[in-house]
């Protein structure tokens, strides 16, 4: 994205804009734009910009990568895959790096995670929640200046500004001259001779601060949100990074997630299965009917439309598949088990009666087939 901006249309220089002034209009900006202090919803995305283009301009080597049309991030000189005299010279003579110009003290801060739990419930119709993070902030002493009592760096004695200093060697081709960067600013050009009591002279601090996150319908264990912008701050003031929120779904008592779709299993006496009964369960929704159908057997399954997972792509809900387990008394007085023989008799069967159900009868699948598909259902 940021190599197909204008950079000197970002920061409203001209292009033969010297380094002095580049760094006054992106100090201007930067103090303008920054997240911390300006509310609008685009002021990062542009602080962003900013950074970039400050970044470039300010770096004599990008610098002039970018006017000739190159890729001011790469190293490999006009139009990639390049192997210059300066990348010979450093192979030799150990120049190390390309940088030339002073390095810029605002750098982007790190992206952070954070882990929120949520019940069913949540991650079924999505929730609000409040986060308090530990994260790095801007310095408000110092706004990110890293200077105490709106002092200014001072231009470093040893290298005049430059953030490198010159070396010359002798090689077996003549005089060769080196740069490395310098030691007394650690390549800034500048050394804050009045560091932020507050800050240290880093332009943020650590603190807590709270986040409000919108966790959307459908959200499942291992899903991130991110929040652009909401991470650590960087050096010096720079560009925060993303904060990343990452979903954990507790189990839930009795529901059971399968993707879009819950199960839950309920026990019916063995009465209600064989007259047939409508029976009141519990969900996410509240109480829902359950029509058990006369002769309903143990295993069998009955579906409510759109009462399971609001779906995180898409329109609508899953279904919510009522397992049901039939159970038998166990214990019968003496005139329960009259009733049961005289039912047993008025039906023709027999207690000792057994039927073995071979694998190609019942719809055509075995004994194991059906098995699987109750499970699978």
């Amino acid at each position: 994205m940021a190599n197909n901006l204008d950079h000197y249309a970002v920061l409203g220089v001209d292009r033969d804009a010297s380094f002095d002034e580049i760094k006054k209009v992106y100090r201007k900006l930067a103090r303008e734009y920054h997240p911390d202090v300006n509310s609008d919803p685009s002021a990062g995305e542009k602080f962003k910009e900013i950074t970039t283009a400050y970044e470039v301009l300010s770096d004599p080597d990008k610098r002039q990568r970018y006017d000739l049309g190159g890729d001011p991030f790469s190293n490999s000189g006009f139009g990639g895959g390049g192997f210059g005299f300066g990348d010979i010279m450093d192979a030799f003579f150990g120049g190390g790096t390309s940088q030339r110009g002073p390095r810029t003290r605002m750098r982007a801060g790190q992206d952070a995670l954070i882990r929120v739990e949520l019940d069913l419930a949540e991650a079924c119709f999505g929730c609000s929640r409040e986060l308090s993070v530990e994260t790095a902030v801007l310095c408000e002493k110092c706004t990110g200046s890293g200077s105490a009592n709106g002092s200014k760096p001072k231009i470093c004695d040893i290298c005049k500004g430059r953030g490198e200093v010159s070396h010359v060697t002798r090689s077996i081709i003549g005089q060769v001259m080196t740069s490395r960067p310098c030691n007394s600013c650690q390549g800034y050009g500048t050394v804050i001779t009045n560091p932020c009591p507050e800050c240290a002279g880093e332009g943020r601090v650590r603190s807590k601060k709270k986040i409000n996150v919108e966790i959307p319908a459908g959200v499942e264990t291992g899903n991130r949100i991110q929040m652009s912008g909401a991470g650590e701050v960087g050096p010096g003031g720079g560009p925060a990074g993303d904060l990343y929120v990452e979903i954990i779904e507790r189990p839930h008592e009795f529901l059971i997630r399968d993707g879009n779709n819950l199960h839950m299993s309920i026990e019916v006496p063995m009465t209600s299965a064989a007259l047939g009964a409508d029976v009141s369960v519990e969900t996410l929704d509240g109480m829902k009917e359950v029509h058990i159908k006369s002769g309903t057997m143990s295993g069998a399954n009955v579906t409510l439309k759109d009462l399971g997972i609001t779906k995180l792509r898409g329109h609508g809900r899953g279904d919510l598949i009522v397992h049901i387990e039939v159970t038998t008394p166990n214990k019968l007085n003496g005139e329960q088990e009259e009733l049961i023989k005289k039912l047993a008799k008025s039906r023709g069967e027999k207690l000792e009666q057994v039927i073995i159900h071979k694998n190609n009868e019942k719809s055509g699948k075995g004994f194991f087939e059906r098995m699987r598909d109750a499970f699978n259902s």
